[in-house]
Parts: C-alpha cells; sequence; structure tokens
C-alpha cells in the first residue's frame, strides 16, 4: 500500500516530499529534543571525577562541597535561559548553552591535567558553574519547546524526556569507556565536547509548532516509552555485567555502539507516524480535487503541482492579540484562577509556588547531597572504586526509572482517577526518607538499594514539580516559571550538601586526625572513613524532608479542588479550533487548484 504511494514517475519527487515532512515535523523535533536531553546530564556525573578535582587542586571536602553547590547553582538557576526563551526562538537558546558547556568543562578539564597553572576557587567555581548553567539552557530549549508543543501529554513528555536526561549519566559513562577507557580526567573532556556537538546538529530542528491533536499521539509516547525501557534495561544490566567482569577497549566499543543504536531507534518510530501523516493529507487532497473539475486544453505528461517546503511545514503558532497593558506590578498580588496564565510575578508571590519550592528544596536537596556524594560515602564505607562507578550508573538507571514512572503514572491517575499530582510528590519525597536512613545507618552492602532508591525518587520529583508549575500557573511564561521552580535544588544542596554534610565531614575527619596525632598540612585533601562521616548527616536530612513531605501535603488540600476539575478543556477547546481552521484552508486551497479531466 505505501509502495503504490510512490510508484510512477514522480516516485522520486513524492520520496523527497515525504524526506521533508520527517525533517520538519512535530515528532521528529520531538526525537532531535531526546538526543539534546540524551547527553545534557553530566551534572549528575560529579561523583566520577570529583575525586580528580580533589586530588588534583588539593581540596577539603567542604571546598569540593561549595564547588558541587556551584555546579548545583548553574544547573539548576535557569532564569536568564528562561527570560532568553521568551523573546528568542528556542536555537537560540541551544546555541547558547553548547558554547557555556564547552567553555565551563573545557576550562575544567585544563586545570586537572595541569595545562594551565592552578585556578583560584573562584575562578574553578565559576567554571563549573558555567558548564552546569548550559543544563538548563538545554531543557529550556528542548523540554519547554516539547511541553508548549503536547499540552495535553505534557506529564507523559516531562516524564519521557526527564529520563532521558536521567539516563545520560550512564549513556555518557559507556560512550567514555569505548573513547577513553578508565581516564577518569578524560570524562571532563568529553563532557566538555559531546553535548555541544549533538545541539549544534539540531539547532533548527527544535521550534514552537501549532498545537495539533493527533488521535494516536499517546501510542506514539508510549512506544517511544518502550523503547527507552529497553535501552535502559540494556544500560543496566551491562553495567551489572561490567561490574563483574573486567572489559577490554573492545568490548567497551561494542557496548557503547549497541547503546548508540538505541538511542537511534526512535527515528523508526518518527518515521512511521510522519509517513502516516503524509499519506492523510495526500489522500485527503486528492479527494478534495476529484469534486473540483475545471476542464482544461489537454496537455501530454504534465507533472503534479510542486509543493514547497513551505507548504509542507507544520503550522506555528500565530501570534498572540495585543492585549490592554497594565503594569504587573498592580496585578502581582492578583492572581487569576488556578490552571489560568500567571505573570511571572503573580506566580513569584504566589502561596502556592512558596509551597512547592520549600518541599522541592527538602526533597530535592537531600537526595542530591546523597547523589553528590555517592563518591565519598563509598569510600569511607570501604566499598572498592569500582563498586562507587556502579553505585554512580544505578543511580542514573534509577534517576531515569522515576522520571518516566512519575510523568507516566501521574498522567494516569489524574486524567482518570483525578489523583492531585501534589499527592505523589509526597509519597514519593515520604519513599526518599528510607534511602537517607540507609546511609545514616551503613547497613552492609545497603549503599546499592540506597543508590536505587535515591535516584528513583531524584528523577520522580522533577516531572511532578514541573507539571504542577505549569498546571497551576499556565504555559505562558511557562519557560521563566519552569526555570524558577528549579531553583529550589542549588538552595536545597547549599543547605543540606555545604553547610550540613560538608561541614560535619571534615568536622569528623579532623577528629580521626587528631586521634592519630597526625596534624593536616594546608593544601592536602581531608579524608574521613567509617559509618560516622555521614550518619549525622542523613539523620539531620531526614528529617528535613519528613518536614517537606508534610508541606507537600498542605499543597495537595489547597489544590484538591482544581484537581477534580477538567484542566485540560482549554488546550481541547483550541486544539479543535486549530482543526477546524486547517480543514477550511484546505478545502479552499484544493478549490482554487484546477484540475484536469480524463482525456
Amino acid at each position: 500500500m505505501g509502495m503504490a504511494l510512490f510508484s510512477g514517475g514522480g516516485g522520486g519527487r513524492e520520496t523527497m516530499r515525504l524526506g521533508l515532512q520527517v525533517l520538519v515535523g512535530r515528532w521528529f523535533m520531538v526525537f532531535a529534543s531526546l538526543l539534546i536531553l540524551s547527553v545534557s546530564g553530566a551534572t549528575y556525573m560529579f561523583s566520577l571525577f570529583s575525586n580528580d578535582i580533589k586530588t588534583s587542586l588539593g581540596y577539603d571536602q567542604t571546598t569540593l562541597n561549595l564547588l558541587s553547590f556551584f555546579k548545583d547553582l548553574g544547573g539548576n538557576v535557569g532564569v536568564l535561559s528562561g527570560l532568553i526563551n521568551e523573546v528568542t526562538p528556542p536555537w537560540v537558546v541551544l546555541i547558547i548553552g553548547s558554547v557555556m558547556n564547552f567553555f565551563g568543562y573545557f576550562m575544567i578539564w585544563l586545570a586537572v591535567t595541569y595545562r594551565i597553572p592552578k585556578p583560584q576557587l573562584w575562578q574553578m567555581c565559576l567554571y563549573i558553574c558555567i558548564g552546569a548553567n548550559s543544563q538548563s539552557f538545554a531543557n529550556t530549549g528542548a523540554l519547554v519547546t516539547c511541553v508548549k508543543n503536547f499540552p495535553e501529554s505534557r506529564g507523559v513528555v516531562l516524564g519521557l524526556l526527564k529520563g532521558f536526561v536521567g539516563l545520560s549519566g550512564a549513556i555518557i559513562t559507556q560512550i567514555y569507556r569505548a573513547f577513553y577507557g578508565d581516564d577518569s580526567k578524560a570524562l571532563i573532556l568529553l563532557i566538555a565536547w559531546l553535548p555541544a556537538a549533538v545541539s549544534f546538529a539540531f539547532l533548527r530542528t527544535v521550534r514552537i509548532l501549532k498545537v495539533v491533536r493527533q488521535a494516536n499521539e499517546p501510542k506514539v509516547f508510549y512506544d517511544l516509552l518502550y523503547i527507552s525501557l529497553g535501552l535502559a534495561g540494556f544500560l543496566m544490566a551491562i553495567i551489572i555485567t561490567q561490574n563483574k567482569l573486567t572489559f577490554s577497549r573492545v568490548e567497551y566499543s561494542a557496548s557503547a555502539a549497541v547503546v548508540i543504536i538505541l538511542l537511534f531507534l526512535p527515528l523508526a518510530v518518527v518515521i512511521r507516524e510522519e509517513f502516516n501523516i503524509w499519506r492523510i493529507k495526500k489522500r485527503t487532497l486528492d479527494a478534495a480535487q476529484v469534486n473540483v473539475i475545471t476542464e482544461l486544453p489537454p496537455v501530454v505528461d504534465q507533472a503534479p503541482p510542486a509543493v514547497s517546503a513551505e507548504q509542507l511545514l507544520p503550522p506555528t503558532a500565530a501570534p498572540e492579540t495585543a492585549e490592554k497593558s497594565v503594569s504587573c506590578f498592580k496585578t502581582m498580588f492578583k492572581p487569576p484562577d488556578r490552571g489560568e496564565d500567571y505573570t511571572i510575578l503573580q506566580a513569584l508571590f504566589s502561596i502556592d509556588m512558596l509551597i512547592l519550592f520549600i518541599a522541592t528544596t527538602c526533597g530535592v536537596g537531600g537526595t542530591l547531597t546523597a547523589i553528590d556524594n555517592l563518591g565519598q560515602i563509598g569510600s569511607s564505607l570501604g566499598y572498592t572504586t569500582h563498586s562507587t562507578t556502579t553505585f554512580v550508573s544505578l543511580v542514573s538507571i534509577w534517576n531515569y526509572l522515576g522520571r518516566v514512572a512519575s510523568g507516566f503514572a501521574s498522567e494516569i491517575f489524574l486524567t482518570r482517577y483525578k489523583v492531585p499530582r501534589p499527592l505523589m510528590l509526597t509519597f514519593v519525597l515520604l519513599f526518599s526518607c528510607v534511602g537517607h536512613l540507609l546511609i545514616a545507618f551503613a547497613v552492609p552492602n545497603s549503599l546499592y538499594f540506597a543508590s536505587m532508591i535515591l535516584g528513583f525518587c531524584f528523577g520522580a520529583q522533577w516531572p511532578l514539580m514541573f507539571a504542577i508549575i505549569s498546571e497551576i500557573f499556565g504555559l505562558k511564561y511557562y519557560s521563566t516559571l519552569y526555570n524558577l521552580g528549579a531553583v529550589a535544588s542549588p538552595v536545597g544542596s547549599y543547605i543540606l550538601n555545604v553547610r550540613v554534610a560538608g561541614h560535619l565531614y571534615d568536622k569528623e575527619a579532623l577528629k580521626q586526625l587528631e586521634a592519630s596525632g597526625v596534624r593536616r598540612v594546608s593544601g592536602e585533601d581531608l579524608t574521613c572513613t567509617g559509618a560516622a562521616c555521614y550518619k549525622l548527616s542523613f539523620i539531620i536530612i531526614t528529617v528535613a524532608t519528613l518536614f517537606g513531605s508534610i508541606i507537600s501535603f498542605i499543597l495537595v488540600l489547597r489544590t484538591k479542588r482544581f484537581y477534580q476539575g477538567d484542566i485540560y478543556k482549554k488546550f481541547r477547546e483550541e486544539a479543535n479550533k486549530s482543526e477546524i481552521n486547517m480543514t477550511s484552508a484546505g478545502e479552499t486551497e484544493s478549490k482554487n487548484q484546477p484540475t484536469q479531466t480524463a482525456s
């Protein structure tokens, strides 16, 4: 059936049109976003190269955690990228992020390999902040654009795309071992050039499109989910295998090749969907032309009318009608109903945003502290370096599973059973307390389970938080509000990681050093061993997370009535109007095109 569409002399031309349809289609835009985000999670790999920074530059744990804080600050304070995205197309945001990513991590690589003089601490903080901030530009340029293009599937979109961000740590690790073996310093170089190269490749693909309803849209996203689950399953299996066996460079290259093939497998789903869309459009146009027959002089071998690239492009979003200008300062304490479009100031001073911010500060701050310190936690408890690498990869896999599970499951529970998304956030915070307690009491071999639990809970919080923001405060200023919500992560990281975990670790390390009768030399790294290094820290983090779950439950009570309603009604009405307008335009165009009668 499909081949019949390409038969005849115009087959080559039809193939070119289909290829153009694929490249400019909305599903190829989703595929491009998946690839961009699948290599944009360098901030989650800090524990893999943090020890190189610590030993090369002679830092203690508090200094290293301060560097980690600036990494989290850069990775999550994306207000600038949000504001830029409000006034420029997404490709501008992506190109800025690419340049920042390469500069920040390349300078860190130069420092740890002694290719430049030892930088001052403030310079290292600046480098890692700039490099990590590129992640917010990738998220804003790719993820926010997808949410705006698929507003009725926002939970699914957020879960799937943020899931690939979670997998990025394991993906990059496989590629790094294929390229560089076990040279962890070279990992920093790979992080510098790979995300920048991928973003540059898809600069003009990611863009805002007119919202169009597609009956099988959820099925397409589920097909992409199944492929990503296959990728996650392979990564889990290969990580376990690599932990048990010693791999050669060739074997690492083979596993990386399989990962790359699985990364590009969604392209088959994209081509299938765009072919179906192209075929339906062609049949509709042919049927409309049959009904309008205009007699013309016979013409021999007349070629079908050419269709330009502009005609195949999906309709872009129409500019919004100008509204009466009212000062945002006059309305910032007069917010609209939940679900309507808040201004940035209305959302910023909203009680709902304050509650969500506090809950996320406690939840994300605690899980991020555990993830950033996994390397030091493993060393202090006597785990091998290879086991520590396994923990980081497990965090990456379960980070992915948490993101896709919370995104897809919350969408199902919300649409079918009207379960508020904040309630699911509350449950996630409570579950993360189990992982914190396993670390606090250093149960033998419990770090494997703790890394899985905390990776899952860390990943699950992000799609829930970003979906809640889009549902309560609207999509008009989502680029900025999305990044405002993410500021909770570095705030929680500074309080719980730098001020609590880092300070108490160094305090215990100094106590052990004094007990051994050795005085610390300035510039040497400070190392602590034993369960006491992190015990008090994670008891405090557990209490903070419990407090965050209570705060989150307050938001459940405040938004229960809102989530009982039809929160997607507005978007369905807009999509229906768009379909009616497109149908009318297509019929008018077909009537204006004369059709030759059969001779």
